[in-house]
């Protein structure tokens, strides 16, 4: 029989290394690719950085297809009310999709399944947007997640190298397949801009990351080449407030698949072959890892983005405050060094690992006592490699909440800049108010004399606001807090069924916290 097929592009946007999408071709007559814009997925409050990536990957993969004489079918809609209309318009008898593991998609997928079923339409899916089968690796660790890295390096050691990536599909490929052109489809399904999706660009700077799949497999070559840079890499000895990235910035490729992680895997291993090189957690190959890892987390730990109901989350009693929420969201901290990562982060869409945990434990146990949901949201959101998983685990992290204890270890929004930047370039570049203060005073510009403030044309509480705590008194006090906090779940876990079951011991040791940096390939 040969098929009517749709192929369902979320995640893994890109021709290389998508099974899915080969699996749609084998006994297809004619072949529709789709891409949904959700409304759950992709709503107006999400940056538009991000926005504009997106846009740009569809471009990108609608060209991509166009050399294959396809093209790219974009609708709006939540899926289960668009996929009816299409089986019945396109008299559809297969749907392939790329695997995805968070709790939204997989109902959505559910659903979408049930309705195909309804119709006659075969499912198909495949597992490329990780280097291994999550449910595999749980399966491998007993039924449950494991919750140490090393766990998880010992699982996949057992379980051999990632699959090879598979080549994308060329013309030989689509000889007998053929996709349904007219007039009509052209303007009917075609990428929307950002002002058709209420944006407004005109605010918008420089694409500094484009979207893409050939934008993506044209860093990866020209990061390759580096080859010693690539074989030295340690992620703990990046600087996070360069003028320019000191790492790859592949993550956003990775998390929208424009850039496949077995592909990124493999043309490492093509480079370390012979060579001697940095090992995992520290290596490039390591920070593949701390995605599986925090995957795999996502996966088996139940309401794995909230503090209730997480088993693995300590239960904190965080303040409510929406001024300081805000303050911090919008750079308004008065703490140079923190506005100017939250000013880059809004401008361009990424910051660097170490930038995520400074502003991170700012916001949470070292100062601010906010929860590390509300962070999590604005990353979400802001963030072109916002990834549900990594940005989860990582604010628990950061937060203290689960995987790193050493609560007392705060990250200190003036010295903790300082050792990468002692003159407040990036500062200088991100806040150009604060440019004319002396190196001495751009960290703490409320310590400048009047005069000095007068001459930078900068007065600290009219220009740019005084500092909205003062650190060293209230991260104190938060570390008591933190303690406390401690201690109640330690007396929780006494009597609670969890601690028999290991969930306790994702408590990792500390000699891991500054090796694992974020683990977003950023």
């Amino acid at each position: 029989m040969a098929h009517v097929c749709i192929h369902w592009f979320r995640k893994g946007l890109r021709l290389h290394d998508n099974a899915a999408l080969m699996a749609a071709l084998k006994d297809c007559k004619e072949l529709y690719p789709v891409f949904i814009l959700d409304p759950y997925l992709h709503h107006t409050q999400v940056g538009i950085n991000r926005q504009r990536f997106l846009i740009g990957a569809l471009k990108d993969l609608d060209c991509s297809l166009g050399k294959l004489n396809s093209r790219l079918f974009v609708l709006k809609g939540k899926p289960e009310d668009v996929f009816p209309k299409l089986f019945n318009m396109w008299n559809v008898t297969k749907l392939t999709y790329e695997y995805d593991t968070e709790p939204y998609s997989l109902r959505r997928d559910e659903k979408v399944a049930s309705l195909a079923k309804e119709h006659g339409v075969d499912v198909i899916y495949k597992i490329s947007h990780t280097l291994y089968n999550i449910e595999r690796i749980i399966e491998e660790n007993n039924g449950k997640p494991p919750l140490t890295y090393k766990r998880l390096q010992a699982i996949v050691q057992n379980l051999g190298p990632p699959k090879k990536p598979i080549p994308a599909p060329t013309l030989e490929n689509m000889r007998d397949v053929k996709t349904p052109h007219s007039e009509k489809y052209e303007d009917k399904y075609r990428i929307p801009t950002l002002e058709e999706l209420q944006l407004d660009s005109k605010f918008l700077g420089e694409e500094l990351f484009p979207g893409g799949e050939q934008e993506a497999l044209r860093r990866l070559d020209e990061h390759m080449k580096r080859t010693g840079w690539v074989c030295s890499f340690e992620k703990p000895q990046t600087s996070p407030n360069s003028l320019s990235p000191s790492t790859t910035v592949l993550s956003p490729y990775v998390t929208f698949g424009c850039l496949s992680a077995r592909t990124f895997w493999w043309r490492l291993t093509e480079v370390y072959r012979g060579r001697k090189h940095s090992d995992p957690p520290v290596s490039l190959h390591g920070q593949l890892l701390w995605r599986e890892f925090f995957y795999t987390c996502s996966v088996g730990i139940p309401n794995f983005n909230k503090m209730n109901q997480n088993p693995v989350c300590t239960q904190v009693d965080w303040d409510t405050n929406q001024r300081n929420l805000a303050a911090w969201r919008e750079a308004r901290t008065g703490f140079p060094f923190i506005d100017a990562i939250m000013t880059q982060l809004r401008q361009e869409g990424w910051i660097h690992h170490l930038a995520r945990h400074a502003v991170a434990c700012f916001l949470t146990r070292g100062d601010l006592w906010i929860s590390w949901e509300e962070g999590q949201k604005v990353f979400e959101d802001l963030l072109l490699d916002g990834d549900w998983a990594l940005n989860a685990g990582n604010w628990q992290w950061l937060s203290a909440s689960a995987f790193f204890h050493q609560f007392f270890r705060v990250y200190s929004p003036i010295a903790f800049g300082k050792k990468t930047d002692k003159n407040g370039d990036y500062i200088k570049k991100y806040l150009p108010l604060l440019k004319k203060f002396p190196s001495q005073y751009i960290y703490e510009p409320w310590k400048a004399p009047r005069s000095v403030q007068q001459a930078a044309g900068c007065i600290v509480g009219k220009d740019y606001p005084n500092p909205i705590v003062q650190h060293e008194q209230i991260s104190k006090k938060n570390i008591q807090r933190m303690k406390e906090a401690y201690a109640k779940r330690s007396s929780d876990n006494n009597e609670s069924p969890i601690k028999k079951q290991g969930i306790t011991g994702i408590y990792i040791s500390a000699g891991l916290y500054l090796l694992h940096l974020n683990s977003q390939l950023q």
